[in-house]
């Protein structure tokens, strides 16, 4: 069941469907594609389970090209996403528990290969109060729960929010949210049902630029959407589930989501900034101030951005470990770093834009009056700024800087590219208590000539053992 927020199911369809037609493109086809370690066949990427730094570094770079061609998000991150979480904790439950679940996620993912099934993870809670746990919660369905199990499945109930292109998808993968003590088991809950299974509501909020009659491009047949993601009283067959009860798993599958997530931001972060970035300058060429040296200055940081948050994505692949389901898990430190930076810096482009573009990206008139016979003389004759730039051009090019700021779709996309994958400040925790800090005081404390307990030959830190920095028990 799915109530839509809005029309224009089109624009985000649009989207799911360049992750369709770009392996197939002779430019993308490299990136685009893996082999199957199940059955040795040619895949979509978004359907494939990183066996190798390459991988890692392939699923980025993929990314990143996708996200360009559409300006933002290319919605299909989520997915690939959940399932490298899943091979490791379905393979770590089935170790210690003797359970089968890594033989469930084994069919299923034959299945999502060979028919190529487009997914979205649904992991987010409704929380409640935010300092209190699942168990402590007045209301024990605010994290999704198990009240039910039957010979044949199980009944979940709660919701899952946040949950981007649910209503175009073939598949909601649902995973924890966080870690969970041993008497949290009812809430250590991962399975994977079809989007319109039985049960599931999806209240959907869609996002997109405004409608373009007269100046079609691009960027104006694209859209996003997001839903909170109802479970009442649904039903999940056996088959279907990947982790019901075992509490360490749950949070294991919450922690390597985030990391195979925030990996991912690195490469569709990337591609974002880089397209602000192009507009800026775009905005100075037509504005004529492009060789003013603080726009060049302004230039040149956002450039560094881009190239830190797709560098910190790179170091986090080659400085990978295997883990013992086969699957490779890209370095926490550095993907949490390009992430933070991620975040943080989206705000300080947005305003770099909107310096150097001008009032008029918020005062635009709209395109009936630049079409109108009276009045669109008028509009194409004082919008003219660089006399070496025609008018149609100038006013694509505010036009395009009107939806990125000064829309629906693009305030969407500045709380979305700050929060997606985990706020800045979940980094920095992450960050902070990944970090062997001790190793970097033992560093100065050699420097000073202060006696020290340990080494600190090398110049990396030490690595640490899997951690979930926002799951910690209370």
């Amino acid at each position: 069941m799915a109530i839509s927020g809005g029309f224009w199911v089109a624009t985000r369809v649009n989207v799911m469907a360049k992750t369709y037609d770009f392996p197939f493109d002779p430019d993308y086809e490299s990136v685009g594609t893996a082999t199957s370690h199940l059955t040795g066949k040619q895949i979509n990427r978004f359907c494939h389970i990183h066996q190798s730094i390459d991988d890692l570094l392939n699923k980025q770079k993929m990314t990143r090209l996708y996200a360009q061609e559409v300006g933002g998000c290319i919605q299909r991150c989520m997915g690939i996403d959940a399932l490298n979480s899943l091979s490791i904790a379905t393979y770590d439950a089935d170790q210690k528990h003797g359970t089968s679940y890594n033989n469930n996620f084994i069919e299923f993912m034959k299945r999502v290969q060979d028919e190529d099934l487009s997914l979205v993870c649904a992991q987010t809670d409704a929380k409640g109060n935010r300092i209190w746990r699942p168990g402590q919660q007045k209301d024990p369905d605010l994290y999704l729960r198990v009240i039910e199990k039957r010979a044949d499945g199980i009944i979940v109930r709660g919701a899952k929010a946040h949950n981007s292109a649910s209503v175009y998808v073939d598949e909601i993968v649902v995973l924890p949210t966080r870690n969970m003590l041993a008497d949290e088991s009812d809430w250590a809950v991962a399975f994977s049902i079809p989007a319109d299974w039985d049960g599931v509501i999806l209240v959907n909020a869609p996002f997109y630029p405004p409608q373009r009659k007269k100046l079609k491009a691009p960027h104006a047949d694209i859209g996003f959407s997001h839903s909170l993601t109802i479970f009442d009283d649904v039903f999940v067959p056996w088959e279907r589930v990947f982790l019901c009860g075992e509490t360490e798993q749950a949070g294991k599958a919450a922690l390597y989501f985030a990391l195979f997530h925030r990996h991912s931001y690195t490469g569709c972060k990337a591609a974002l900034s880089e397209v602000i970035t192009g507009c800026t300058a775009l905005a100075a060429e037509y504005n004529g101030i492009d060789k003013a040296s603080h726009v060049r200055h302004t230039l040149a940081e956002m450039i560094q951005v881009v190239d830190l948050i797709y560098a910190a994505g790179i170091a986090s692949a080659i400085n990978a470990t295997r883990s013992d389901s086969g699957t490779y898990v890209p370095d926490t430190n550095y993907v949490n770093a390009g992430r933070m930076l991620a975040g943080e810096a989206i705000y300080r482009e947005y305003e770099n834009l909107a310096a150097i573009a001008g009032g008029l990206a918020c005062t635009l008139p709209s395109e009936t009056d630049f079409a109108d016979d009276n009045v669109g003389p008028f509009l194409d004759k004082y919008i003219m700024r660089n006399p070496n730039i025609s008018a149609e051009e100038q006013h694509r090019a505010f036009r395009l800087f009107q939806d990125m700021m000064v829309s629906t779709w693009g305030g969407h996309k500045l709380v979305d590219a700050l929060h997606g994958g985990g706020s800045p400040i979940i980094e920095k925790v992450a960050i902070y208590r990944d970090h062997n800090i001790e190793h970097s005081k033992n560093l100065a404390k050699k420097l000073a000539g202060i006696s020290v307990n340990t080494s600190t030959k090398g110049i990396f830190r030490e690595k640490r053992s899997w951690y979930c920095p926002y799951c910690i028990p209370s």
